[in-house]
This record gives structure tokens, C-alpha cells and sequence, in this order.
């Protein structure tokens, strides 16, 4: 039985391997992407009437305008890259873009193309290329799939705990308990470095993206070096944190940059 359990979980994972485009990282994202996009769709709609919208008219059209840009223009780009391959999911796509009255220094992307972006980003971010920096990589993590990687991972980790559960099922409760506990741990520090990934992948992405519509890619360096001051230094050590630290984000960022400057033209005007 626990022979054929394993079996079954290896083979699960090996048919849900894809690749994430430009980076061509390999992936694994084991939920239905209609359904996924569904669920995105509902919860923000619930997000927006439980939250103050914007009434500035000139944060909205600087939003909307750069989030519209972005998401035609890598929907052009994607019906050719790879003959199509990765159009199908973007062309269900609805993008919405919203602006939410709160201090809070962030934005947000769902998997259904539905954006966030929160009025206490703008004065950080100061300039269209900057905002386009921000929204290019809460886009690409939509894109590249990561929310349905993310709960891939949970379920990936939900199915080898029972597999350890059973193989040890007969062993001294002693020995059970201290496996648990090693499973814990390695299995937390597997899913953070993960996350660490996406948010470097949405950075390379995201560059891309805003290169794409017409916003030049080297504003993220002065972008990322202003949210680094705003930080003070105080954040979690970069092995147990969730997001890249400014220096290694900054250095990864410059060493993409030519590879993204590739995608850019500036935009007439």
C-alpha cells in the first residue's frame, strides 16, 4: 500500500511539470488553472467592496493606464513566443486594476489578472517607469504561475507528510516524533526558498513586462535603492526570509538588466 501511495504522488508531480517562460525554470503546478482564476476573480471582488477605493482621478488613470499597457503588451508578445504555448491561460485573462486607499507600501497581482495597487506606493515609487517596475512584477507572478506553485507546494507537502507518516508508522514513537519534527523543519525552509525564487523570477519577469510597454527597465535600480532606505535595515536574515534583501535584489537586478533591455523600446512621447 505505502509502495503504491508513492507511486501514485510521483506520478502526479512528474505529469504536472512545466516551465515558467523566459526563465524556463521548471515548475510544478498540480491545480486547474480555470479553477484557480475563478476562485482570484471572486475574492477580489469581495477584497474591493470591503476596502476604500481611490477617488483620485489621476492615481487611477496613471494606473490603470500602465496596467493596461503592460497587459496588452505581453498578451501581443506571448500569441507568438513559443508558437502560442503560453497564450492560452493569459487569453482568459480579465485585467482589472484598482487603487486602494491605504498607507500600506505594496501592490498586488491575483492569478485572473486582477491588480491592486494601494496609495501608499506612490510616493515611493514617484514616476510612471517606477510604478510600471512594481506592477511588472506583481503581473509576472500571475504569469508565471507562482500562486498555483505555491499551493502545489502545500499540497506536495501534505502528501509526503502522510507518506512519513506511514513509513514510520511502525517505528518507536521516539523515533516518529524526531522525524516529525526534521520533516517540519526542512519542509518550512523548502517552501521559503521557493518563495524566495518567485519573488527573484517575478523581478527578472517583471523587468521584461514594463520593457515590453515601453518603460525603461533601469528604473528599478533607484526604485529598489529608495526601498531600501525606507527599510532601515530592519528586516529577517535572507535565509529565513521571504523576499530577496535589497543588496542581492539590486546586484540580480543589474546582472538581468541587459537581458531585458533586449525587450525595450522606448515609448514615443
Amino acid at each position: 500500500m505505502k509502495k503504491i501511495v508513492l507511486i501514485l504522488i510521483v506520478a502526479i508531480f512528474v505529469n504536472s511539470c512545466t516551465k515558467v517562460p523566459i526563465t524556463y525554470r521548471k515548475q510544478n503546478t498540480l491545480v486547474p488553472e480555470a479553477e484557480i482564476q475563478s476562485l482570484s476573480s471572486t475574492e477580489y471582488q469581495k477584497f474591493l467592496k470591503e476596502h476604500k477605493l481611490s477617488t483620485d482621478a489621476k492615481q487611477n488613470e496613471m494606473v490603470k493606464s500602465i496596467g493596461n499597457n503592460i497587459a496588452t503588451n505581453i498578451t501581443t508578445f506571448f500569441k507568438t513566443y513559443k508558437d502560442g504555448k503560453y497564450y492560452k491561460n493569459l487569453a482568459n485573462y480579465q485585467w482589472e486594476f484598482n487603487v486602494v486607499e491605504d498607507t500600506i507600501v505594496n501592490a498586488w497581482c491575483m492569478p485572473s489578472g486582477k491588480v491592486v495597487v494601494y496609495t501608499g506606493l506612490l510616493p515611493v515609487t514617484q514616476n510612471e517607469n517606477a510604478l510600471a517596475v512594481v506592477m511588472g512584477h506583481e503581473i509576472a507572478h500571475a504569469i508565471a504561475k507562482h500562486g498555483n506553485e505555491r499551493m502545489s507546494q502545500q499540497m506536495k507537502a501534505q502528501a509526503l507528510g502522510t507518506v512519513v507518516s506511514m513509513a514510520v508508522s511502525n517505528s518507536p514513537q521516539v523515533t516518529q516524533d524526531i522525524f516529525n519534527v526534521a520533516f517540519g523543519v526542512l519542509g518550512n525552509l523548502a517552501i521559503l526558498k521557493y518563495s524566495r525564487t518567485h519573488e527573484t523570477e517575478a523581478d527578472k519577469l517583471g523587468l521584461v513586462f514594463m520593457a515590453l510597454a515601453g518603460y525603461d527597465p533601469n528604473e528599478a535600480i533607484p526604485f529598489w535603492e529608495r526601498m531600501s532606505k525606507m527599510s532601515g535595515g530592519a528586516k529577517l536574515p535572507q535565509f529565513l526570509s521571504t523576499h530577496p534583501s535589497d543588496a542581492q535584489r539590486i546586484k540580480e537586478l543589474q546582472a538581468w538588466m541587459p537581458e531585458a533591455l533586449k525587450y525595450y523600446t522606448k515609448k514615443a512621447g
